[in-house]
């Protein structure tokens, strides 16, 4: 499909510089691989780790700069020599042996321990451990979102714990001193910020869905409510790959976890107890795990560059929920979602809090900026698809999904998708909408209706919204 794009962009001349320029803050190398040894000591919330990193100078190199949290690095090695560093406002500077010529590789080894005051979850009281923003918390890494690498995971875990982490799951090792060495691989680079594992003493249910294996987990759940629980799973990554154009691939786990609002990774979502208890009470709220599977498109294959194009992953993530309720549920329940988040922007607006979906500032959002980010945007998504029309809408969805898999974005390769497949200019409701904060939310004229083939569970209930998340704690 990039082709396909590539002809519609020479045959319309206006998507050339048709909104702002974009161009990520060199870093001066890419980082390639990580190769990670965690073991958690959960009764103590501490982690020790050693990682190994390879990476590429995209200029001639002398040190690596990664963003380590509150974790404390002990030593640093290339090969037998060991390197120079230096920590300071949650970074690590590491100086090279030599330096490092443009378009060559080298490895660094890493020792380090902390105690985590986020991104790495302890609950004790259930021997549970698992992940959540941010990544560095728990082992250097590149924190921006346009840093991709492929990634060697291992935890070290007493007996008797069940595991799931981002990547094909290896085979398990036992140690001499009875532990448990849990192993992933993942083999497509993916953001670090959707790296991550759990693992408590959980019970599971497995299921096949095509090609796709599947896997629950929890502790207060039995293998018979999990399946209940997670019942509309496989039904959402077929709606999303049918929308996005590209089919899922590899396995699917989702777990419920002590505590989270909802943390997706790759090929891994976490829901907590609550949410699956009330799943199990009213299969109809399932806005928040459609929300975790969406993004296994729309924020982890295909990815916002900086965080000032953040609305690109999660505006996506909230507006494909409700397009999924819509299939699943009926149309009041697509409006149900609009209505919300109409009226959210509404009191943005009469407080003075409302903003453009495109801004530089992310270092400390607040609740009114996450509502702009996850509920204006999939608002403004929705006024787009009736600006659009339906076919003209999915297509351009479609285009742009496929020509960006695997790569960074930034919003104006979104507006070029689907001006391309408009066929025509879009700058005006882009400007007013995306760059600026748009005019009068009174209630537009409600979008198509999928036909009656396309609705193949409809139900009478509708669900709240999908919830708003906190930004990735620690991101520029």
């Amino acid at each position: 499909m990039v082709v396909r794009l590539c002809v519609s962009l020479c045959v319309v001349p206006w998507l050339l510089g048709s909104a702002p320029a974009y161009a990520v803050a060199p870093r001066g190398f890419d980082v390639l691989h990580y190769d990670v040894a965690l073991v958690p000591d959960i009764a103590n919330k501490r982690v020790t780790g050693q990682q190994t990193l390879r990476f590429r100078a995209e200029q001639e190199l002398r040190a690596v700069t990664l963003d380590s949290g509150s974790l404390t690095v002990t030593a640093v090695m290339q090969g037998d020599r060991a390197l120079a560093f230096e920590q300071h406002a949650a970074k690590v500077q590491i100086t090279l042996a030599e330096p490092l010529a443009r378009g060559a590789t080298a490895s660094v080894t890493i020792r380090y321990h902390g105690e985590p005051p986020y991104g790495l979850e302890f609950a004790p009281e259930r021997d549970e451990v698992y992940t959540i923003f941010s990544t560095s918390q728990w082992m250097p890494s590149v924190d921006a979102p346009d840093e991709r690498a492929t990634l060697d995971l291992s935890v070290t875990l007493p007996a008797g714990l069940l595991a799931a982490g981002t990547g094909r799951t290896l085979p398990l090792r036992s140690l001499p001193d009875g532990r448990i060495e849990h192993r992933w691989q993942l083999k497509t680079p993916m953001p670090g910020y959707v790296y991550g594992f759990t693992a408590g003493r959980y019970q599971e249910a497995t299921q096949r869905h095509g090609a796709t294996g599947l896997r629950f987990l929890s502790m207060q759940r039995s293998p018979e409510q999990l399946q209940r629980v997670f019942t509309a799973t496989g039904e959402m990554l077929d709606f999303f790959a049918d929308r996005a154009g590209l089919p899922y691939r590899g396995d699917y786990q989702q777990a419920l976890v002590a505590r989270t609002i909802g943390q997706e990774m790759a090929g891994l979502s976490l829901m907590s107890e609550r949410y699956g208890q009330q799943l199990l009470e009213d299969p109809t709220q399932t806005a928040l795990m459609a929300h975790e599977a969406a993004h296994q498109w729309w924020g982890n294959r295909v990815t916002c560059a900086g965080w000032e194009h953040f609305w690109l992953n999660e505006g996506m993530a909230n507006f494909m929920t409700a397009a999924y309720l819509q299939h699943a549920q009926g149309e009041a329940a697509y409006q149900a979602q609009v209505t919300i988040w109409r009226t959210r922007l509404e009191a943005l607006r009469a407080k003075g809090a409302d903003h453009a979906l495109v801004y530089a500032d992310w270092s400390a959002p607040s609740g009114d900026d996450r509502a702009v980010v996850y509920q204006k945007s999939a608002y403004v998504l929705h006024l787009l698809r009736v600006e659009m029309g339906e076919a003209a809408f999915w297509r351009g969805i479609r285009d742009y999904t496929q020509a960006n898999d695997g790569r960074s974005v930034a919003t104006v390769d979104f507006q070029r998708a689907m001006e391309a497949a408009a066929g025509r200019s879009l700058q005006p409701f882009f400007a007013q909408w995306v760059y600026g904060v748009g005019e009068g939310v009174s209630a537009p004229p409600p979008a198509a209706a999928p036909t009656p083939a396309a609705r193949r569970s409809p139900r009478s209930r509708v669900p709240p919204a999908a919830p708003v998340r906190p930004a990735p704690t620690g991101t520029p």
